[in-house]
């Protein structure tokens, strides 16, 4: 073999061993948006809804990872429990859990709604390797103090009997404020989203980098 010959083959045998000793690039984490109108993107454009904006700062904080839409406008916890098993993969890393303000909306019995986030939980929680993050919700002003008081405290409650992430009431420091929501003032306009995903960008990440389940 000539000098030039074994020269290539020591050069192709090292990248070889280099790449066989290379560590395989992690896969994206899988995160799911679970919930309803509010997380679904209702009435904002192309790029603009909860799911696009967490993964898009998610990116820009270093973290790669893939933010499914599993929201649907409308959905009360009762229909969140009925397609939980369809529309949230056994793969996700993540399951973020928005339902609650369609039934507050309607005026559905807390119970009910508790009731079914706390099997939504229960069954997230079992699974091996998903991680939950609770997004509360407050009920209306209009639904009345003794509502209030029986729908309120549901989310937390929940989130420490299954020890899951909260983050307290997921429309904070939007609600209210008319420059951050559309014209129907309940659902956040493109930039009432992104002070969604600001706030609670750290929450996600440190919820991402526990050890899974």
């Amino acid at each position: 073999m000539g000098r030039f010959q074994s020269l290539l083959a020591f050069v192709t045998i090292g990248l070889g061993v280099c790449g066989a000793l290379a560590p395989a690039r992690a896969a994206p984490a899988e995160i799911v948006a679970f919930g309803d109108s509010l997380s679904a993107g209702y009435g904002v454009g192309p790029g603009e809804s909860f799911p696009e904006q967490l993964q898009a700062a998610l990116g820009k904080a270093g973290v790669e990872a893939v933010v499914a839409n599993a929201g649907v406008s409308g959905d009360t916890t009762t229909g969140g429990l009925a397609r939980l098993d369809w529309s949230v993969p056994q793969s996700a890393d993540l399951v973020i859990v928005e339902l609650g303000a369609n039934d507050a909306l309607r005026g559905i019995s807390p119970d009910v709604t508790k009731r079914n986030l706390d099997e939504i939980l229960k069954r997230l929680s079992a699974r091996p390797g998903t991680r939950v993050l609770l997004a509360g919700m407050i009920a209306p002003p209009n639904m009345g103090e003794d509502y209030a008081k029986r729908f309120n405290p549901i989310y937390a409650e929940l989130a420490q009997k299954y020890a899951v992430a909260y983050y307290p009431f997921f429309l904070d420091g939007v609600a209210s404020v008319a420059a951050l929501n559309q014209a129907d003032y309940m659902h956040p306009n493109k930039d009432g989203v992104a002070i969604v995903v600001e706030r609670m960008l750290p929450l996600v990440r440190e919820t991402l980098a526990k050890p899974k389940g």
